[in-house]
């Protein structure tokens, strides 16, 4: 019983798996089917005693509409089929003709769905109109029909399919010249398919390469203060290296404090820090006019606080060259 679930269980996943494929996709689709028949050999009584049919090949066409879920397909089908037949009895032989429309319900299993090549079984079931002639006569029919379907698909793209399958078609008993007999036939098909709706496939364009980054530094402070420690001092002299490498820049030196004091008083001390990192940076020989300071005081802290806060993260100096 377990290995049982697990076959099921595998067979189910087969579709989901095959979509990544992207040659089969659930949605609407719509085909024309030909091929050829052949009814079995049947008896059947006529005005002349018992009789048997022997069927030649005939021909098939028809087309259907459905859905398909990829796996499971579903479809509502119309279908001909034209078969001739010798009628031979003891005293006399002669020739019937048989036409059939049928209105059929079909339901089919794809595996390995959404590949290139997809076998299929399916089955349907419905009604079929019967037109029996022989003699200058002909006996019209209203059955139950039924088939049975075995298949391979070939999936040409998101949008085309093309399908050869056998079925075996039958219904319950018509006439001829009143009589009963057996309809049963094989059925060789060629179908085409075409799904509405097939996904655009877009061809991305490759990304644009990323804008270089402004190298930036950061300069940090003790609390309430403004000067430099010798490990800003570093970090300043490597800021003005990369300005002197660039040969052409800006700097921006934006300062920024905790909130452990007032708006008012951060917003000035932000801005002294910022000016302090200028000074230095004009010392190491970047032209004061290519240094631009701000100062934003403690609304942009880089870790977020409760007000009142000394956090040493938060009282710096951002220098960014571009």
């Amino acid at each position: 019983m377990k290995n049982a679930l697990f076959a099921a269980a595998a067979l189910a996943l087969v579709p989901v798996a095959s979509q990544a494929q992207s040659l089969q996709y659930p949605g609407f689709f719509a085909g024309l089917e030909a091929g050829g028949n052949y009814m079995f050999q049947s008896g059947v009584g006529t005005p002349f005693g018992q009789s048997n049919l022997y069927p030649s090949i005939g021909y098939s066409f028809g087309g259907m509409v459905g859905y398909d879920f990829v796996g499971p397909r579903v479809a509502i089908e119309g279908l001909y089929n034209n078969s001739k037949a010798t009628v031979s009895g003891a005293s006399q032989s002669f020739g019937a003709t048989k036409d059939e429309i049928a209105v059929m319900g079909n339901v089919y299993y794809d595996f390995n769905a959404g590949g290139t090549w997809v076998p299929y079984i399916g089955a349907g079931a419905g009604i079929a109109f019967e037109k029996v002639s022989a003699l200058n006569a002909q006996d019209n029919n209203t059955v139950f029909a039924y088939q049975g379907i075995v298949g391979m698909g070939y999936n040409i793209d998101p949008t085309w399919r093309v399908n050869l399958e056998g079925r075996y078609f039958g219904t319950s008993t018509p006439t001829l010249q009143g009589q009963g007999f057996q309809n049963n036939n094989l059925i060789a098909m060629l179908q085409v398919q075409m799904k509405f709706g097939a996904p655009t496939q877009v061809v991305s364009a490759p990304p644009s390469p990323a804008a270089p980054q402004a190298p930036s530094f950061m300069v940090f402070f003790d609390w309430d203060r403004s000067n430099l420690s010798d490990q800003a001092m570093n970090t300043i002299r490597q800021a003005a290296g990369s300005y002197k490498t660039k040969g052409s820049a800006r700097i921006t030196a934006t300062g920024h404090t905790d909130k452990s004091g007032p708006d008012d008083y951060n917003m000035a001390l932000s801005l002294r820090r910022a000016n302090t990192v200028k000074d230095a940076l004009v010392r190491e020989g970047v032209p004061a006019t290519a240094i631009s300071v701000m100062g934003r005081g403690e609304s942009q802290p880089l870790v977020q606080t409760a007000d009142g806060v000394r956090e040493p993260q938060n009282r710096r100096v951002e220098i960014v060259v571009q």
